[in-house]
């Protein structure tokens, strides 16, 4: 009794490699042959002549559609920059008088040193 249960026991160890083999050899090949198909697919989606002139009008219908709003940014762009500038050009001009008056005042001093 003993004995058969014992070969019992490892004919079901036995049998449950087998079976966790199989799956892993099907788990493998699955993998293999869905690598295979998403290549072949690709490959067919790249090569379709179809799909690229679909490609080309979808870009030139988004490109018509986005040019106003381009020129419309680009437009407020400019009067943000003039805005920018007419705030900016008053402080430029006060630093650079301030900038010749401070250089002005170091060339007299190191006149009177020498």
């Amino acid at each position: 009794m003993k004995f058969t249960l014992i070969a019992a026991v490892v004919l079901l160890a036995l049998a449950q490699g087998s079976f966790a083999q199989d799956a892993n050899l099907d788990i493998v090949k699955y993998f293999e042959d869905f690598r295979t198909k998403l290549t072949q697919d690709m490959a067919t989606l790249v090569g379709n002549p179809e799909l690229a002139t679909q490609t080309e009008n979808f870009l030139q219908e988004k490109k018509t559609q986005l040019e106003p709003l381009a020129a419309k940014i680009q437009e407020q762009v400019k009067t943000v920059a003039a805005n920018a500038q007419a705030q900016f050009q008053p402080m430029m001009e006060s630093l650079q008088t301030q900038m010749e008056d401070f250089f002005q005042r170091l060339t007299e001093q190191r006149k009177k040193v020498q």
